[in-house]
Order: C-alpha cells, then sequence, then structure tokens
C-alpha cells in the first residue's frame, strides 16, 4: 500500500465491502516450490474472504493451511502533469486497491456447494435478476459432476489494508485543474473519486 498517510484507507468495514462490491481478485501464495497466483471471484461471508479455483489449477494444492494475499482494485486512471494549476509537477496514477493477508482453507463439499449458489445469488441478482440462473436449470447430477473440477477456500483475515490515491493531499485549485483534465480525458469515475475524497471544511 501507498506509504503516504494521506492516501490510507482504514475502514474496515468500509474495504470489506469494497472487495464485495468488486468480487474479483487476485489472490497469491508462495512455498519452497514456487510464487503462486490466480484470478478469481470472491465473496465476504462475516468477515471472510470465500473463493474457488480450477482443482487443476497448480495453486490449488498449494492453499489450504498457508498464508496467502488477496488483492482487490477498483478506479485507477493517470494523471497528466498539464492537468495542475502549479508548476513543476509531475504525472502520476490515481487508484483504489485492498489487500487482505491470511490463513487459507479448504472448504468442505457442503461449503463449497454453499460459495457456488451464494456467489451465483449475487451476481445474477446484479446481472440478470429478471431471469436468474440457478442450478436447478441444470440437468440432474450435472452440477455435482461440475463442482468436482473446483476447489472452494475461505480466508480469515489477519490484516486488512487499502489505499484510495486520488489527490486529495493536493490543494484545493491543483483538486479544480485535476478534475477538469479528468473531465477532459472522459474519467468521469475519477472524477467522482477525486470529488468524494476531497477534504471536508470543518
Amino acid at each position: 500500500m501507498h506509504p503516504n498517510a494521506a492516501f490510507h484507507w482504514t475502514d474496515r468495514t468500509e474495504m470489506l465491502d469494497f472487495v464485495s462490491v468488486r468480487s474479483f481478485a487476485h489472490i497469491f501464495t508462495a512455498s519452497a516450490v514456487a510464487l503462486f497466483a490466480v484470478h478469481a471471484p470472491v465473496i465476504v461471508r462475516n468477515g471472510r474472504i470465500w473463493f474457488h479455483v480450477a482443482r487443476r489449477n497448480r495453486i490449488a494444492n498449494q492453499l489450504d493451511g498457508r498464508r496467502a494475499l488477496v488483492s482487490v482494485s477498483g478506479r485507477e486512471g493517470y494523471q497528466s502533469a498539464n492537468w495542475y494549476a502549479s508548476e513543476d509537477q509531475v504525472p502520476t496514477w490515481h487508484y483504489e486497491a485492498v489487500e487482505i493477508e491470511g490463513t487459507v482453507r479448504q472448504l468442505s463439499g457442503e461449503e463449497l456447494i454453499s460459495l457456488v449458489d451464494q456467489l451465483s445469488d449475487v451476481m445474477e441478482g446484479r446481472h440478470s435478476p429478471d431471469k436468474p440462473w440457478t442450478r436447478a436449470k441444470m440437468a440432474p447430477g450435472k452440477f455435482e459432476a461440475m463442482t468436482k473440477a473446483i476447489v472452494g477456500f475461505e480466508l480469515e483475515p489477519v490484516e486488512v489494508r487499502g489505499t484510495r490515491k486520488f489527490n486529495q493531499h493536493k490543494n484545493e485549485e491543483d483538486r479544480a485543474a485535476t478534475i477538469a483534465g479528468q473531465r477532459g480525458a472522459g474519467r468521469d469515475d475519477i472524477v467522482a473519486a477525486i470529488e468524494e475524497l476531497a477534504p471536508r471544511d470543518k
């Protein structure tokens, strides 16, 4: 995470909500054999991170009982030095991200099915609420056969760290110029983040 305290994100509940909304993570671990990474959808359940990977993925037998790092990113974008009012500025990058460290436990077969059901329910509710998919639409035995090809895991967070870097350390004139530059680049999402995190008058 960025070392500048101005960008530190410390509200654990907010960060886990961010992970829940983003719903996709990079998951890393290491062993004496190698470094491992996987990209997977995630859900937050009772403050823990649940996810699944393909059984044939080389990380699948490297996670149970091992420390892992979950990284989730959100809005990000380039910032030109031309988009400041002040002189002698340099280009930079706006971004938001959360890192979660913890020990991983492999889910039981029943827990894995619960994970898939919950993940499908959440995603269908967001993307296909009128005609949501459920496993009841599958032929008998097909769902059970397909779940044998995946492995589920739970990560219990020991550390949750976040960064939101959107020029909140700059003066009001530079933030206004930044917003104008980002609008000109068509980045209304970055503009929204800058406005959300701008210091408020007390």
